[in-house]
């Protein structure tokens, strides 16, 4: 399969070239193909959520296990009503406040919502997106759009079309290049009730924004560490794998706070050089000292108080590190609340330990 690389001008999506590049991407999507193409939060790889076999290109071009549920990405909130039993006023809240924009509510599925895209299971993730190219493409489509991460299952998301390309070049139909994308990390993704709401991936949208919004409780809800690529059990909600978002050096986590965590970045850095490891360094501004005189590769990460700046970086950090070689990259984990929650999840998933 030869994948097209259609350009798009994110910053006005409406020039004469960019709308023939969302066109032909539209096209391929009503006709069953795959295409990725930039959200706000990371590149989505997407197929016609209504039409089973396209959906299933998805799943093979990614070799993501079919327990694993995605997403569907909407450009008018008047599709919910096709795709979704009922909405909870809890649901309408957040849609009045946060749509478009990076969080995907779980909603009881209406029949016509292939097994597929839910894993088996009764509720289907819906979004959508606030990002320039992807509204305009899933207006063009006019159809509802299933759409995970644009990389190898397991792998770290893409942020950049060469991202995409890196992963499933000659896998998938096209890939519409809009930039990079602004946020860096996937959507919050809630269970919604009139109750409250279980937030099962913590993403750009916070737990404190929700809970200022939301009736009832607002809870977190960690990993599922049971899940397995041989397993038939569905995850509750996408992202859910313990270990996922990977880059394929070792990825060593540094935790602790203030002083304390620049000294220890400090010594493992030492360590794995002293040891003959291939090192590269995720290295915020406030860290620098902690490393001078070493011989690591290093990736500036941002400002270290700044956790939007370390979300938009993280994955491009993570694969730089990778295409540099490196056997073993070293990252310091930030604490807080917010987005910096977020940026801890990712990362934790991206060093746990075993397969995905």
């Amino acid at each position: 399969m030869k994948t097209l690389r259609l350009l798009v001008d994110a910053n006005d999506p409406e020039t004469r070239s960019s709308r023939e590049a969302i066109d032909r991407a539209a096209e391929i999507l009503r006709g069953g193909g795959t295409v990725a193409f930039p959200t706000e939060t990371v590149y989505g790889l997407g197929a016609h959520a209504l039409d089973e076999e396209a959906v299933g290109r998805i799943f093979t071009a990614k070799q993501r296990p079919a327990w694993d549920p995605l997403i569907v990405h909407i450009g008018d909130p008047a599709r919910i009503s096709h795709l979704a039993r009922e909405i909870p006023a809890n649901a309408q809240r957040l849609m009045d406040v946060f749509w478009p924009g990076p969080l995907t509510l779980l909603l009881p599925k209406r029949a016509e919502v292939p097994n597929l895209v839910t894993a088996g299971l009764p509720r289907v993730g819906l979004r959508m997106p606030a990002h320039p190219v992807a509204q305009a493409l899933l207006r063009a489509a006019a159809i509802p759009v299933a759409a995970p991460s644009a990389n190898t299952f397991g792998r770290t998301s893409p942020t950049r079309a060469d991202h995409v390309a890196e992963d499933l070049d000659g896998r998938i139909d096209a890939i519409l290049d809009g930039g990079e994308t602004t946020h860096g990390v996937e959507s919050t993704v809630a269970d919604v009730s009139d109750e409250g709401c279980v937030i099962y991936r913590p993403g750009v949208v916070t737990l404190e924004q929700m809970r200022a919004v939301c009736q009832g409780t607002v809870t977190l809800r960690g990993p599922d560490t049971s899940l397995d690529m041989a397993d038939d059990n569905a995850a509750a909600s996408p992202g859910m794998s313990v270990r996922h978002y990977a880059p394929r050096a070792r990825l060593v986590l540094i935790e602790g706070d203030g002083e304390f965590q620049k000294v220890a970045f400090g010594d493992a850095a030492r360590q794995c050089e002293e040891s003959g490891q291939s090192l590269g360094l995720m290295l915020p501004d406030a860290f620098q000292m902690a490393v001078i005189g070493r011989r690591a590769r290093v990736y500036r990460w941002g400002n270290w108080s700044d956790p939007e700046e370390l979300a938009q970086r993280l994955y491009a950090g993570l694969r730089w590190l990778d295409a540099a070689g490196v056997s073993t990259i070293l990252c310091p984990v930030p604490r807080g609340e917010g987005l910096a929650v977020a940026i801890r999840d990712r990362l934790l998933k991206a060093a746990a330990k075993g397969g995905s």
